[in-house]
């Protein structure tokens, strides 16, 4: 067989496997499309998420003291920007607030403030404006504070009863009953039920308030950080 022979049988040879790999690539193509890519798994404990009512979802991540009065004042600007600029109402918009890390004090309504002052008050950074002193108050949910605090006097009340949810880190609300049990003489445990009874409008326990804003972005939550 001739040269010339051969380099042709090679080059048909080249082309027909070229083919092959073309006709199969579709192919696979589709396989992948089919399956939809990942799929978040869905647990009974996050079907809140869901039933919240709303055509746009923003859950608001808080973890400073000052991030939560900021948590309160974003919020209610989704409200009414939403209203003026859209022409929507407030069952339209659904809005989640987590408290974690050093915002979860504010979880927890003036009862607990005034009898657990030191405990709630610790690391806390933040005085009464008014007093000078450790807050014996939820400061974010009490009114007449005006430009004092990072929440501009928007009050946790307000903003709930525009329909805001609001998540409490499960460990975070736990690490605080410790803190007070060890200024009182009591035991986290009890402190920590103790707590739990006593939260703010609209709060909810969650296992902790970083799992929180990422369930809620698999439930189709856009993201904004108060910090």
């Amino acid at each position: 067989m001739t040269q010339d022979k051969l380099g042709r049988r090679a080059l048909m040879g080249a082309v027909g496997v070229a083919a092959a790999a073309i006709a199969v690539r579709p192919k696979v193509a589709q396989a992948q499309t089919s399956t939809g890519g990942f799929q978040p798994a869905r647990h009974t404990e996050d079907a809140w998420f869901d039933a919240l009512p709303g055509k746009h979802r923003t859950v608001i991540d808080s973890f400073s003291p000052k991030g939560a009065g900021d948590a309160l004042l974003f919020a209610n600007n989704l409200f009414v920007a939403n209203a003026a600029g859209y022409g929507l109402n407030d069952a339209d918009v659904a809005v989640v607030v987590t408290l974690r890390h050093r915002s979860t004090v504010f979880a927890f309504n003036d009862a607990m403030w005034a009898k657990y002052t030191k405990g709630m008050a610790e690391g806390l950074e933040l005085n009464d404006p008014k007093t000078k002193q450790p807050p014996r108050i939820n400061l974010y949910n009490t009114p007449g504070y005006g430009t004092e605090l990072p929440n501009f006097g928007m009050t946790i009340d307000t903003v709930a009863k525009r329909g805001v949810q609001f998540a409490i880190c499960q460990m975070a609300t736990r690490r605080i009953a410790g803190q007070i049990a060890g200024t009182v003489g009591s035991t986290p445990d009890a402190i920590f039920k103790e707590l739990v009874a006593n939260t703010i409008p609209n709060g909810r326990m969650v296992a902790a308030g970083v799992i929180a804003v990422t369930r809620a972005q698999e439930y189709g939550y856009s993201v904004l950080i108060a910090s």
